[in-house]
């Protein structure tokens, strides 16, 4: 999988390579439809105006550039016996504002500031469509990070739905079974202890003997706040004749309702 990119430029493919987080843009693709083709850029590199300009980039964003071996090459620039090619200046100076590149998209490229400065070389007109086109890219690019970033934060919220609901799952009472329905507790308040916690409370204090206090000392505000709501209607079901095993199966799916409920609720948050 490639990081490239191609830009049409008045009709011209131009390839951005994307490489150590920086755009760097073909050369060679500029050129490509030119009569002298390579020769153009040979004789941007010849230029002592070139140079200076490479010089003071490198100077600026390369640390590791070679000063004193550019200095030497800027003795010869200008001279008809000069020839300068892009190995050989990245290979005297260290440069890295310039790539030269083998393989499929092989050729020369150049950090985005130096091809915008090779484009004005070619034509001012080309060097304009070029820099539009670029923008472009870029607003594409800032666009569906924007859309990366909008889908990551709605899966995260799905997620976090998933994480709560899972958290839900082992907090809201399970539903009693018929064998529990079935059997007569000698208290009412096991009853309750049955429909919300799962268990009497001596089955409670088997489970949890090295811990103080019985299982409503343990209980969440959110338990606390249902055991108060099904002692209430727990009175209101004995009023009515409701058999002991029927008001357990009642007030067990109260329980679990109410504590969906309550689950995440701002009122109740404040208590805690």
């Amino acid at each position: 999988m490639t990081n490239n990119k191609i830009l049409m430029v008045q009709s011209v493919p131009v390839t951005v390579l994307h490489q150590s987080d920086a755009d760097f843009i073909s050369l060679t693709d500029m050129v490509r439809q030119s009569e002298n083709g390579s020769a153009v850029i040979d004789n941007w590199l010849r230029n002592k105006n070139t140079l200076e300009f490479l010089s003071v980039w490198e100077e600026i964003y390369n640390p590791a550039f070679n000063s004193l071996e550019f200095e030497e090459i800027k003795k010869d620039a200008g001279f008809n016996r000069f020839t300068m090619s892009v190995k050989q200046w990245l290979t005297r100076t260290h440069a890295t504002g310039l790539i030269a590149k083998a393989g499929r998209y092989g050729g020369t490229y150049a950090h985005k500031d130096i091809a915008f400065e090779f484009a004005s070389w070619i034509s001012p007109k080309f060097k304009l469509y070029l820099i539009k086109e670029f923008q472009r890219l870029k607003d594409e690019e800032i666009e569906a990070k924007s859309l990366e970033w909008n889908l990551t934060r709605s899966l995260s919220k799905i997620n976090y739905r998933i994480h709560t609901d899972a958290i839900a799952e082992n907090i809201i009472p399970q539903a009693v079974t018929k064998v529990q329905a079935g059997l007569i507790y000698a208290s009412e308040a096991d009853v309750l202890n049955i429909a919300l916690f799962g268990m009497t409370a001596k089955q409670w204090c088997d489970q949890n003997h090295t811990k103080q206090g019985n299982m409503r000392d343990h209980a969440s505000v959110e338990q606390l706040i249902i055991l108060s709501n099904m002692e209430s209607i727990n009175a209101e079901l004995i009023r009515q004749s409701i058999s002991q095993s029927e008001r357990l199966l009642a007030l067990n799916n109260t329980a679990i309702h109410q504590m969906r409920s309550l689950l995440g609720n701002a009122a109740v948050l404040k208590i805690k």
